[in-house]
């Protein structure tokens, strides 16, 4: 036994399997004897917990197609005119024209209906021609406001369009804030994303068959076998969950059923186990549950060799470097990433070692980077004064010549210097970053004439709201280059600034060119949530290094949109509430 008491790893290794194997076989020779009892209970609450999940799955998609039946609140035109008590024709088609959109929004609508309130019950309506003639039967009297009594009942039904049955969603339009109902929109939605949520349950017992029932009446709303005729087992008062005996097409069996509510609405759904499938279970687990321990034991031993290797691997690999940095070796491994206290030694090991040869390096690196530092400042010795008195010369020189305009764009070229390399200031007021950007803004006008047309608006109390320096330009560069070099090459350019009745600022760039599409805009909102800091296109500080350096300074108070529809209309729009800086302060 000498191996024993040298090698930490064969302590381990027999400790281990001591502790693990012997009560690993006992519990699965008691596990084996009480097996055949357990497997029906087994088999049903693993089928009770795969329909919680299928039910999650169902409210769910319950919950998309309810958003789905608001859209209409997304189009403030459509609003507009869904108020109105009388619409030109125009109107009427815009209105119908929505209604087509939510239809086309999920290939499962069948159909798509909307009752206008403010037109005396005027209906609009969407429908596939395979489904013309179906039920599409009155919903009764639409309340006045959404106070009303409207409950699940009245918003969920089950109704047949030709030989398929459809699930119905009342939705009432509310005119808010307001409580006055201005319509109601009805969805008739096929059964096709139901069924495939349930499938995998339908399919996981031969005989077996799933069915989902709404509403306090349980009326069946999908079944897997279509040819079956509806099953209302004898539900238990109260309880979520439950299982009882029954029979289904003369085969005996257990109906497990799960209970939920969506916003009111009552959910069941029941599945039916063949008694035959719950024995052959039984039959199969006791078959091989032999086979199984054998294998398990296998695997503990195993993985009580892997473990203990495992365990022992970094002590050997620690005292290989110590051995290396007693040679002068300075250069150990790396850390391999553990977490454990094993991985905390080895770390600590390696830190100590980088520090004893940087404490070694650390007056020759110093001089070094003191070398580098002095050749760099050399290269800088160019002052900014030095340039913006040559401007000035060469301005005066034009001057002298008879040449007034490039007089005018020498000092705006100087002005736009002045104010980007003053590094010492960070937030300015509004009306800096305004003059800055009509210098710019001339400069490209002089180069692009009467291609480019643009107008800044801006009242005159948010010239003084502080803002951080350069926060326009980009923006600005981004419509030159997108909207005339890479657009039409030529179009208006438009900077309006104002602040709305909530106290917050609105700055929105519009032009036309040929603006973001969906990924981009995407792809920039998802690089903001990141926080992923990049250097920008061309060298500039980039759109969304703008947006990071304004929620930096104004924390949750500011807020961003892109709106682009390409070659028409391109808008970034940028919010701060000034107000809530009036009263707290800047935000951290």
């Amino acid at each position: 036994m000498a191996w024993l008491k040298r090698s930490l790893f064969a302590k381990l290794l027999v400790g281990m399997l001591i502790s693990a194997v012997i009560p690993y076989s006992l519990s699965n020779v008691i596990s084996f004897i009480t097996t055949s009892g357990s497997v029906e209970r087994k088999v049903i609450q693993l089928n009770q917990d795969v329909m919680v999940i299928n039910m999650e799955n169902v409210k769910r998609y319950l919950h998309e197609l309810n958003r789905s039946s608001v859209l209409f609140y997304q189009d403030q035109t459509l609003m507009r005119y869904l108020r109105s008590s009388e619409v030109s024709p125009s109107e009427l088609l815009y209105i119908k024209n929505q209604v087509d959109a939510v239809y086309s929004n999920r290939s499962e609508f069948r159909a798509v209906r909307y009752i206008s309130t403010t037109l005396g019950g005027q209906t609009f309506f969407k429908t596939n021609d395979n489904t013309i003639g179906g039920d599409f039967r009155s919903v009764g009297t639409i309340p006045d406001t959404e106070n009303d009594r409207w409950d699940a009942e009245h918003s969920y039904e089950v109704a047949a369009l030709g030989k398929e049955r459809v699930l119905v969603l009342h939705k009432l339009l509310i005119d808010y804030p307001s409580p006055k109902v201005i319509g109601l929109v009805t969805l008739y939605v096929g059964l096709d994303e139901i069924g495939r949520l349930l499938q995998s349950q339908a399919g996981s017992f031969s005989g077996g068959a799933v069915f989902l029932y709404i509403r306090s009446d349980n009326e069946q709303l999908y079944s897997s076998d279509p040819s079956l005729a509806p099953q209302h087992p004898a539900f238990a008062e109260g309880a979520a969950q439950g299982s009882l005996d029954g029979e289904l097409n003369g085969k005996k069996g257990v109906f497990t059923y799960v209970k939920d509510d969506y916003m009111g609405l009552p959910l069941t759904l029941v599945k039916f186990i063949p008694r035959a499938a719950i024995d052959d279970s039984a039959k199969q687990t006791l078959n091989r549950s032999l086979v199984i321990q054998i294998m398990a034991v296998g695997f503990v031993i195993l993985f009580a060799f892997i473990l203990s290797y495992a365990t022992i691997s970094p002590i050997r690999r620690l005292l290989r470097s110590i051995a290396r940095v007693e040679t002068g070796n300075f250069d150990v491994n790396t850390t391999t990433g553990r977490k454990d206290e094993l991985g905390v030694l080895e770390s600590r090991f390696q830190t100590m070692v980088r520090n004893i040869d940087d404490l070694m390096n650390r007056e020759y690196r110093n001089r070094l980077e003191l070398a580098t530092a002095q050749l760099k400042m050399l290269q800088a010795q160019i002052n900014p004064h030095f340039l913006y008195n040559t401007l000035q010369s060469i301005g005066t020189l034009a001057l002298r010549h008879g040449a007034p305009d490039i007089n005018d764009k020498i000092a705006e070229l100087g002005a736009i210097l002045r104010y980007s390399m003053d590094l010492k200031t960070e937030i300015v007021p509004l009306q800096k970053e305004l003059e800055h950007i009509e210098h710019y803004l001339s400069l490209q006008k002089g180069r692009f004439k009467h291609k480019l047309s643009y107008a800044i608006t801006c009242p005159d109390e948010a010239l003084k709201v502080p803002v951080p320096k350069l926060i326009l330009q980009p923006l600005v560069e981004n419509s030159i280059v997108h909207g005339f070099e890479k657009g039409r090459g030529s179009g208006p350019l438009h900077i309006a600034v104002g602040i709305e009745l909530d106290r917050k600022l609105s700055i929105r760039v519009c032009d036309n060119g040929k603006g973001f599409d969906a990924e981009t805009i995407g792809e920039i909102g998802r690089e903001y949530a990141n926080f992923e800091l990049q250097s920008g296109n061309e060298g500039g500080i980039g759109l969304i290094n703008v947006l990071y350096r304004l929620r930096l300074y104004f924390g949750g108070r500011f807020k961003w949109e892109i709106a682009s529809k390409p070659y028409e209309e391109t808008a970034i729009a940028l919010q701060i509430d000034i107000d809530a800086e009036e009263k707290g302060g800047r935000a951290d």
